[in-house]
């Protein structure tokens, strides 16, 4: 048994998310694809996380466990290219390598990092249409890093999970949470051990609505304990969540 371990960036504005969907395109069905072509046999792949539609990703980590008498003996740096050589121009392999045979993508993550990016102008950007939220006022980037910085720590976010999730346990640790500029994009980085249904797409939009001073940074605890998803902010658009990075025993968590 061969485990290879793939991190993945990918623009999300073509797919219907990672998962592998019957009538839709998705991330994984396209990766598969080149796969195919590369190895001359699909083989099942495991991803560290389920994007929705039009979310992006700056490192995504799946794995590929390759059975059977004879894996697959293609060093990981000819694999890469081959698997470049075939993927769309929306996607890339940006690092291939061997694992040890029990890694899983999703199950050995220790914590993920989304980013949620906003051009904050009057005008829009039309290269950033499908890459970047567009808001018409400049935000309050004090308020913004204020409220974001509210949701350090261990809490209940019932309050910032989307309906439909089936997850019992709605209780994560957010390790850092902030708002900068970066250029002329207003961007929160938010890091931690878990995330629910669109949990960073509503905080993001809490965030929003403290800058617009429509809710209070300090508030935002009280929203937590209430557990109660109509006093959060609104469940801000997929393209511009970004999955930015995902960490592993050994890895500082940043």
């Amino acid at each position: 048994m061969r485990n290879i371990r793939i991190t993945l960036a990918y623009r999300g504005t073509a797919y219907h998310g990672w998962q592998v969907q019957r009538n839709a395109r998705s991330v994984c069905t396209v990766f598969q694809d080149a796969l195919e072509q590369a190895l001359g046999r699909r083989y099942d792949v495991k991803g560290c996380s389920r994007t929705d539609a039009g979310v992006h990703a700056n490192g995504f980590v799946l794995s590929v466990l390759c059975p059977g008498e004879a894996p697959p003996a293609i060093p990981c740096a000819a694999l890469q290219k081959a698997l470049n050589d075939r993927l769309p121009r929306d996607m890339a392999v940006l690092d291939c390598a061997d694992a040890p045979e029990e890694f899983h993508p999703r199950y050995d993550c220790t914590a993920k990092r989304y980013l949620y990016k906003i051009w904050d102008r009057p005008v829009k950007n039309p290269f950033l249409e499908d890459l970047a939220l567009h808001c018409r006022q400049p935000l309050d980037l004090e308020r913004a890093d204020s409220a974001a910085r509210q949701f350090l720590g261990r809490w209940d976010f019932t309050s910032l999970c989307a309906a439909g999730g089936s997850v019992e346990d709605k209780t994560r640790t957010i390790y850092r949470c902030a708002v900068r500029r970066e250029g002329e994009l207003a961007v929160l980085s938010v890091t931690g051990d878990g995330f629910l249904y669109n949990m960073v797409r509503i905080l993001a939009g809490t965030v929003l609505e403290a800058s617009r001073g429509k809710l209070d940074p300090a508030g935002i605890p009280d929203i937590l304990r209430a557990r109660d998803r109509s006093l959060a902010g609104p469940t801000l658009p997929p393209h511009g969540l970004y999955l930015d990075r995902v960490f592993y025993p050994g890895d500082e968590i940043l």
